[in-house]
């Protein structure tokens, strides 16, 4: 698998070896969107709001309707689908943060517009879009700033979704130096948590990062 498939695969949504009858068909449009039990706004208004044109949205949505064919997916739906792309991990407590991260209405279920606004701020938005899009899903109580416990609660769920068989294996302590090396890179002020603007100035300036994100540009 490419990168970009793997990222992909973080997503509950992502697009299946159908894909290609799909684009055969993607000329059903909005007539398709009333058949779900929540509807949707319309494709041309996704596409205003959206950094994905209506063939994209079209595309994704299919997807999306596969997976969700009430038109919403409750928490306990994502962690089901997301649990199927790593078999051998726990995947549940990093869906529970995603899941977080897409609920932007905090009403206890992701929507298709929920989905693909989240999606086009990763894939498609400005540097300064994916990088808050990813400090909100640090900043697990919402209060503007990561603290070590939320970095460690993020870092151990990612370990758990990797699974304890992975080759060359883990230590028991990576995680937590993980976290370790987080907080001395971004901390800049050693005041014990990192700050929104923090991570943007030590983000800007990682090359590694900076280009993980460049590829992404083109994923859809």
């Amino acid at each position: 698998k490419t990168l970009k498939q793997r990222f992909l695969r973080l997503l509950p949504c992502y697009p299946s070896a159908s894909s290609s009858s799909t684009n055969q068909n993607s000329e059903a449009g909005d007539g398709e969107l009333s058949t779900v039990y929540c509807r949707p706004e319309g494709l041309d208004q996704l596409a205003q709001r959206t950094k994905f044109n209506r063939r994209e949205l079209q595309i994704l949505y299919r997807e999306f309707k596969n997976e969700c064919p009430g038109g919403t997916v409750d928490e306990e739906g994502f962690k089901s689908i997301y649990s199927r792309f790593f078999p051998q991990g726990d995947s549940s407590m990093y869906a529970h943060f995603l899941f977080r991260a897409f609920d932007t209405q905090r009403d206890g279920a992701v929507s298709f517009q929920d989905f693909v606004t989240g999606l086009s701020s990763i894939l498609r938005g400005s540097v300064t879009e994916r990088l808050s899009w990813a400090f909100c899903l640090y900043d697990l109580n919402n209060d503007g700033c990561i603290s070590k416990e939320e970095m460690t609660d993020i870092m151990h769920s990612i370990y758990n979704l990797m699974g304890k068989n992975t080759s060359p294996g883990m230590k028991a302590s990576a995680p937590d130096e993980h976290v370790d090396l987080f907080f001395r890179k971004m901390d800049r002020n050693r005041d014990g948590v990192v700050t929104m603007e923090e991570f943007m100035e030590t983000c800007r300036k990682d090359e590694n990062i900076m280009q993980s994100m460049h590829m992404l540009d083109h994923v859809i």
